[in-house]
């Protein structure tokens, strides 16, 4: 059923459910973890605010490194937004990773990372996603795109373009193709991009804008249209330490997302790393 034939309220439902924890390990943000939970005796884990594009490929890093040194690794995944401001309500984490710069600048301006552990991490793509019904082909994005016209009545699924980092650079992107005033009024706007990504799998949005690495972390989804990148700003996720973190074992596990061994899985899920490299 399309989002046009659905209440608001049915809507509604849909993006809250869309960032349930994605699979053993993760956690939800409006729940924050404790790093105390391992068992007596063993070190405590590492606990990482993370944007939930990174869902994937952060998982397979934090096994390796957590086979190499013994030690758990506790990710709490969703919209970089709602990250900051869990942090800024001093929920108990060691690192953060936004999906953007703004957001670690929020947090920065508070005062609640270390300064010199910021790092610029990864990079990423901006890409149009259609659902298993599209059947309207590519999407040539040229100035004066007519996206509007391609989604009739129906809608486009992204982020919230006032906070969520995917959907400010979709706005931005869609502003540069002359094609935002046409679409901004049927933007099914979501919590995270992961939500936003999952409107479009389940099919209740024939598009949707979301991150090339989301793209590829769902089957039920295909890529039909990639913004230039030159018609948003570039996608730079920025990594740091908390400062109130007295957790021993942060700083080495932020060491280890420049590593040799995180760069391969890092781009394994489609990311480009920005970070040189520290070893293996």
């Amino acid at each position: 059923m399309s989002i046009t034939r659905r209440s608001l309220g049915g809507l509604a439902l849909s993006l809250a459910g869309a960032l349930a924890p994605f699979g053993a390990g993760a956690q939800d943000a409006a729940s924050p973890l404790t790093a105390g939970s391992a068992n007596a005796g063993a070190k405590p884990a590492v606990v990482v605010f993370a944007a939930a594009s990174l869902k994937n490929a952060l998982d397979a890093v934090a096994k390796d490194w957590t086979k190499r040194s013994g030690v758990e690794v506790k990710a709490s995944y969703a919209a970089s937004s709602a990250l900051a401001r869990q942090l800024e309500q001093d929920a108990p984490a060691d690192l953060f990773i936004s999906a953007d710069a703004p957001w670690m600048d929020y947090v920065a301006q508070k005062n609640l990372i270390a300064p010199a552990s910021r790092i610029d991490l990864l990079g990423n793509r901006l890409v149009l996603v259609a659902g298993p019904g599209w059947t309207k082909g590519e999407v040539d994005f040229r100035k004066g795109v007519d996206l509007a016209g391609l989604l009739g009545n129906e809608r486009l699924a992204m982020g919230e373009v006032a906070s969520v980092p995917a959907g400010r650079y979709g706005k931005a992107a869609l502003e540069t193709l002359g094609a935002w005033q046409g679409v901004a009024p049927k933007v099914a706007g979501a919590e995270s991009v992961r939500a936003a990504l999952a409107l479009v799998s389940r099919g209740e949005a024939p598009l949707g804008v979301v991150y090339k690495t989301d793209a590829a972390a769902d089957r039920n989804v295909r890529i039909v249209g990639t913004f230039p990148a030159d018609s948003h700003p570039p996608i730079v996720y920025p990594a740091a330490q908390i400062a109130s973190s007295k957790n021993p074992d942060a700083a080495s596990f932020l060491k280890y997302l420049t590593s040799t061994g995180a760069k391969e899985d890092f781009e394994a899920a489609g990311f480009a790393v920005i970070a040189p490299p520290t070893g293996s």
